[in-house]
């Protein structure tokens, strides 16, 4: 009988992570997609004082069965986004709220490495639990 040995992370000992408030990881140059459920939709839209409808016609597009928000059409920014300050913080999508332990970027201690050199916050201040990064990287799976 073969006992099967879980595989125990790299990053076991926890990741140190300080976000600068550099608004780097909502900014362009690229296209991408920031995924919002109708949970958060109804969240975000209700923090704006808005009706869903609005909310989904000015500040999101749909992509296949999903909604994703818009990015500023000159430099690919977060709609959100401004003076490098989120204007939805405390009802940011959950895709916000997990950077940068999505499990694309910690999979291996090289992606752990690629993300760095696009957030400046990797790699500094305090050490995050092994069981905090879990349940963020859970939280980005689908």
């Amino acid at each position: 009988m073969k006992v099967f040995e879980k595989k125990v992370p790299w990053y076991v000992a926890g990741l140190a992570f300080e976000c600068l408030e550099c608004g780097r990881c909502c900014a362009g140059p690229e296209e991408g997609y920031v995924w919002v459920t109708e949970k958060e939709i109804a969240s975000i839209a209700k923090y704006l004082q808005i009706s869903e409808a609005a909310f989904r016609t000015r500040h999101a597009r749909q992509i296949g069965r999903r909604c994703s928000l818009i990015e500023r059409s000159d430099n690919k920014d977060c709609v959100f986004l401004a003076n490098k300050r989120c204007l939805i913080y405390s009802v940011r999508p959950k895709q916000c709220r997990t950077w940068p332990f999505w499990t694309r970027n910690i999979e291996t201690p090289e992606d752990w490495s690629l993300t760095a050199q696009q957030c400046p916050g990797i790699n500094r201040g305090s050490l995050r639990p092994f069981e905090e990064i879990q349940e963020k990287a859970r939280g980005t799976r689908e």
